[in-house]
């Protein structure tokens, strides 16, 4: 145990005398609720079960059992309750572990926890401490702690499986191979340093490293080409509703949120300060938010402000929502160069953008239909409309599920994504020294200090896993977790 805390870089003599202790806490969550589950790890388990029971035997690993729930000292009935042993290390934290299932009212949760309590040696959990056990126990690594995080938070459904992708492993899988792949390659760089002049080492020996890497790199610079797809389906797409006033912004904030989230008048102007609606979009979470009318000559400074507001969402959005008045295109020939100078009129960047052309039950069948021909041949995403009389809108949402779908694709245990900036930057880190080896490789004179960076490399894929970490690395990660978890 202690050389593997050592290798985390963890202070050992703190940790160690923490992990000593028994730790308790309720899992299940505050609140009423008709069972609760309190969890207990550590290596006095065991006296929780024979104290706060009138076993005189541990029970069944991994059986259930129904059991008097007692004080361990007035001996006094506190619940009825179903009783779990998990005896390391197969358990959750490879500690022994037990489970107390009890009635989810809150004196009685209370009740179990006093009594806990009073066991020697015994102490309320810290936050994520029964996550942060199994760490150190070697059950799970970082991207998998990280993985049962995001899935506890997860709000849809493809969160949801990047999430248990991710808590089954499919990262670590990744980011080890590479890892091993790294330390492989790095052993044969070693040996050709260390032995090349007195022993017969093979001269092809940093040719098939070169080779090697240069096949790694490759690897990893195509893993981060992901435009982040993996870290906005797991944070969520922003999407910022923009266009001129009075063209149906707020309206079609509200239709697909299907509430009247944002006030709509005739009025342009309306929306001055942004609106921000959390959506789940077939498993997609988004973040919709709807901005003031932006226009040159503002009417008073509130309006002014609401523009500039305006525009800093558009900038910071990972899509673009551009509204616009069906009238203003019923003369436009070239769809695409108008809604370029349109878009360079408003002064906002629109990367990623879905053009809706609103309001097109003010226009004849003919005029919709030519429309439509026009931005047949446009390069921009366009999808026509009525807010007023909810036409058009399913074709909108299905544009729109395409679009981010393109943006975050889908989740795939084969083909893992990076989830987490923190991933990123040590992957662009490994990715550097590896490139800089490659270079300083080229000469043997520098092959010393080449090593010196594919050490490095090596490292940072570390650090994601966890293989080398340090303690504030983990506090920051395992604090997120809430306290029984």
């Amino acid at each position: 145990m202690n050389a593997e805390f050592y290798r985390l870089g963890v202070n050992v003599a703190v940790t160690h005398s923490r992990q000593k202790s028994t730790i308790y806490a309720l899992s299940s969550g505050l609140g009423k609720c008709g069972v609760a589950v309190i969890r207990v790890s550590g290596p006095c388990t065991s006296k929780a079960i024979l104290n706060m029971t009138h076993l005189k035997y541990l029970p069944k690993p991994r059986k259930a059992c129904l059991h008097k729930i007692i004080d361990p000292t007035t001996k006094e009935q506190l619940d009825n309750g179903l009783l779990l042993w998990f005896p390391g290390p197969k358990s959750f934290t490879g500690e022994d572990c037990c489970e107390f299932q009890v009635h989810g009212g809150r004196a009685v949760v209370t009740s179990v926890l006093q009594g806990l309590s009073k066991l020697p040696n015994f102490r309320p959990a810290d936050p994520g401490e029964f996550t942060k056990r199994s760490f150190y126990n070697n059950k799970m690594d970082l991207t998998e702690v990280e993985g049962l995080a995001d899935l506890i938070e997860a709000d849809t459904e493809l969160q949801r499986k990047q999430a248990l992708m991710q808590l089954e492993g499919s990262l670590r899988q990744l980011y080890g191979s590479w890892r091993q792949y790294l330390l492989e390659n790095l052993a044969y760089v070693e040996a050709y340093i260390d032995f090349s002049e007195t022993d017969n080492i093979e001269d092809l020996v940093l040719a098939n490293v070169k080779e090697n890497l240069e096949k790694l790199a490759k690897e990893i610079e195509m893993h981060l080409m992901d435009n982040r797809s993996g870290e906005l389906l797991r944070d969520g797409v922003k999407v910022a509703i923009i266009g001129a006033p009075n063209t149906g912004k707020s309206s079609l904030l509200n239709s697909l949120c299907s509430r009247e989230a944002a006030i709509v008048t005739e009025l342009p102007g309306t929306t001055r300060d942004p609106i921000q609606v959390p959506l789940d979009v077939s498993g997609y979470s988004v973040l919709l938010i709807d901005t003031a009318g932006i226009r040159s000559k503002t009417v008073d400074l509130i309006e002014g402000l609401g523009i500039k507001k305006s525009k800093v969402q558009a900038e910071s959005a990972d899509m673009v929502i551009l509204v616009t008045d069906a009238q203003c295109l019923l003369d436009v020939d070239n769809m695409d160069l108008w809604l370029q100078k349109h878009v360079e009129n408003l002064k906002v960047r629109c990367d990623n953008c879905l053009v809706y052309v609103n309001k097109i039950d003010s226009l004849s069948d003919d005029q919709v239909i030519r429309l439509k021909k026009v931005s047949q041949n446009s390069y921009w995403t366009v999808c026509f409309g009525s807010c007023k009389v909810n036409e058009g809108l399913l074709d909108m949402m299905r544009t729109f599920e395409n679009c981010l779908q393109q943006i975050c694709g889908n989740p795939n245990f084969e083909h893992p994504r990076c989830s987490q900036a923190r991933h990123r930057y040590c992957l662009l880190n490994a990715l550097n020294n590896v490139q800089t080896y490659l270079k300083m490789s080229e000469s043997d004179k520098n092959i010393d200090v080449a090593a010196q960076h594919l050490r490095k490399a090596t490292l940072y894929v570390g650090k994601i896993t966890g293989h080398v970490s340090t303690e504030e690395v983990l506090t920051e990660i395992f604090s997120k977790f809430c306290i029984g978890k």
